[in-house]
């Protein structure tokens, strides 16, 4: 049974990114740290946000954590398995500063690949061998997924099922429901600031837009 009504609202990069970009258009969602402790300020002004961090990069835990340890703010983290102790990237004793911090880990899978195309190929890596790396490094076990580009289709959605995920979060830019299963993200972005978050991620829906919000969405689940 689905509750409240949650706005996820997930960051990745803070800071200024080093070197070329991963994959394309990785650079448009870091943001600088002014701008992430301005929009991390808005949230918590809100009850029903929930806050989540994809990638893994070492900023999760050098510039994130102390900022939500010092506004008694909890989030989800999504590192991606076969970066964990790259450069650049959070490694295993950072993942356990987020666990000792009552953080959440999950998964965002082993080499970050769309998983509507991946998983034909790579199924045990991805659903499977990344979940037990991420979940050997913090010690507990791993029920989250985070779909890595927001991508998934109801094969992917069928498989994560089956591999007992209790949450999956998605990058649908769409209000969620408490206790839901399926729970759409908004991602922000390097040009994002409190007050376009404000707007674009926390004013309230119309009954018209409710309605395009779960149509979207069931059409995505079933396609």
């Amino acid at each position: 049974m689905s509750g409240t009504e949650l706005r996820n609202i997930s960051f990745h990069g803070i800071g200024t990114p080093e070197g070329s970009e991963r994959e394309p258009g990785e650079h448009r969602y870091w943001v600088t740290e002014a701008a992430f402790l301005d929009v991390l300020d808005e949230c918590a002004k809100h009850p029903h946000v929930r806050l989540s961090f994809d990638d893994g990069n070492a900023s999760d835990v050098a510039i994130g954590l102390p900022a939500l340890v010092e506004r008694g703010l909890k989030a989800d983290f999504f590192p991606i398995a076969d970066r964990i102790g790259t450069p650049g990237n959070v490694d295993e004793a950072g993942l356990r500063a987020l666990i000792d911090a009552g953080m959440t880990v999950g998964t965002h899978g082993a080499g970050h690949r769309p998983w509507t195309s991946a998983l034909a190929t790579h199924h045990e890596a991805e659903l499977r061998a990344a979940r037990e790396r991420i979940a050997a490094a913090t010690g507990r076990p791993v029920d989250t997924a985070a779909c890595p580009f927001g991508a998934y289709d109801r094969g992917v959605l069928k498989a994560l099922r089956a591999a007992g995920y209790r949450t999956v979060f998605t990058s649908d830019a769409r209000p969620a429901r408490e206790g839901s299963w399926l729970q759409p993200r908004y991602s922000v972005e390097t040009d994002d600031t409190a007050a376009s978050v404000r707007t674009r991620m926390l004013a309230p829906r119309s009954a018209a837009e409710r309605v395009v919000d779960r149509g979207v969405l069931m059409v995505k689940a079933w396609r």
